[in-house]
């Protein structure tokens, strides 16, 4: 275990409020850096190993893998673990249970991951895209149901993970394109796990999204059954939902390409009509074509996003900064004098990042800066670092999970 980088400065933001709901700092820690033009470390999300910290510390597993510098082409995944509360991380592992699947002339991968902690069985589940590449990063459809989803499992007794497996969706022509990437998901009452997906027959069409339950035993995922469909025929439709559980009601965020959406549900799969994201001003919160996540706390349910309107044409998407500001529950508006920069601007994207309860002190935030193309490295200020941004309540967070 070798300590990578320093941490780099503690950031106390301000309240923009004097009725912000809850106060919380923010430190920044690179993880990672890397940038040689050859490949970015992409896609880093953790979860926390609740119990299996060093003298009480908190313990987590972060997944990411190489962005290969071209348009969604991923190496396998590898992942890093820390038992100290993320003070002295592990370097870069690459299981070979996790890395390319050969398939004749194809390669098969996963990638968009997200780890999670499953407490009743006392493993991580990572699920993600399970995409098929040509020799030369581009995507296929070269055969039917090419586009699913893939899930791994962590023994953190063993430090060991099963090899990726697919995620078997109903015999229905709706699930031929089915994934559950870069997506939050939960572990409801009962030890089933809500998964949510974005779903079509082909990619030729909007995508709809649907939550699904399935049952795991710790080994293998088991569908059970499937909410409803939403929809909205605009541009691509609706991708990468993340579900949260807050108070009584699940909550889910959606992408589209022209706006991010938000609904709510009583029981994880049966959801209100959606909105768009807007300010409590009921200006629109600007947040297009990426994803948002979210993190909660007993006194406060919170999105992080990246948004236009901030200083920031020159960011591809607006993909920079990374906010976080507080959740209304009840209209389901972020309220704008609670915003904060998690992650600053410095000529990178910051759009595919994860967002974790890790111990009742702190809510981990991480993401790597993407640098595409040399102009974009020639201007910036960013080196292609893999982020940690903690978020140190002040009030201790009775959600995070527990051994």
């Amino acid at each position: 275990m070798v300590s990578l980088l320093a941490i780099f400065s503690v950031v106390v933001l301000p309240s923009l409020s004097a009725a912000e709901p809850l106060d919380y700092e923010i430190e920044l820690q690179p993880l990672l850096e890397h940038d040689d033009g050859h490949f970015l470390w992409f896609h880093p999300r953790l979860s926390p190993l609740p119990g299996y910290g060093r003298d009480g510390q908190p313990a987590a597993i972060l997944t990411i893998q190489k962005h290969l510098h071209r348009s969604d082409f991923y190496s396998g995944l590898s992942y890093m673990t820390t038992y100290d509360g993320g003070h002295v991380w592990s370097g870069t592992i690459r299981p070979e249970e996790l890395g390319w699947v050969p398939d004749g002339d194809v390669i098969v991968s996963a990638c968009d991951m997200t780890p999670g902690w499953h407490a009743p069985s006392g493993k991580v589940l990572a699920v993600g895209a399970e995409v098929r590449y040509s020799k030369e990063g581009e995507q296929l459809d070269d055969v039917p149901r090419a586009h699913q989803t893939a899930y791994s499992v962590y023994d953190p007794e063993t430090r060991t993970w099963t090899k990726l497996r697919r995620v078997e969706m109903p015999v229905d022509k709706k699930f031929d394109y089915a994934r559950s990437a870069c997506a939050q998901w939960v572990t409801d009452s009962d030890g089933t796990v809500l998964l949510p997906f974005y779903f079509g027959e082909t990619s030729e069409q909007p995508f709809k999204v649907t939550v699904a339950r399935f049952r795991f035993d710790g080994d293998q995922l088991e569908f059970v059954e499937h909410g409803n469909e939403m929809k909205l025929d605009v541009v691509r439709g609706l991708v990468e939902p993340s579900i949260a559980r807050w108070g009584k009601r699940f909550y889910l965020t959606l992408r589209n390409d022209e706006k991010g959406y938000v609904t709510r549900s009583d029981d994880g799969l049966h959801y209100e009509p959606m909105k768009a994201w807007t300010f409590d001003d009921g200006t629109d919160l600007g947040s297009y074509n990426t994803q948002q996540h979210w993190a909660t706390h007993q006194d406060g349910l919170f999105l992080c996003y990246t948004r236009r309107g901030a200083d920031n044409d020159h960011i591809f998407r607006h993909r920079a900064p990374l906010f976080i500001a507080a959740v209304d529950p009840e209209s389901l508006q972020v309220r704008r004098a609670t915003e904060r920069i998690l992650v600053p601007e410095l000529g990178a994207t910051l759009g595919n990042f994860g967002v974790t309860e890790v111990s009742p002190e702190e809510t981990w935030v991480t993401v790597s800066e993407g640098l595409f193309g040399e102009e974009a490295r020639s201007k910036a200020a960013a080196h292609g670092t893999t982020w940690l941004a903690r978020i140190k309540w002040q009030t201790l967070n009775q959600l995070a999970p527990k051994p």
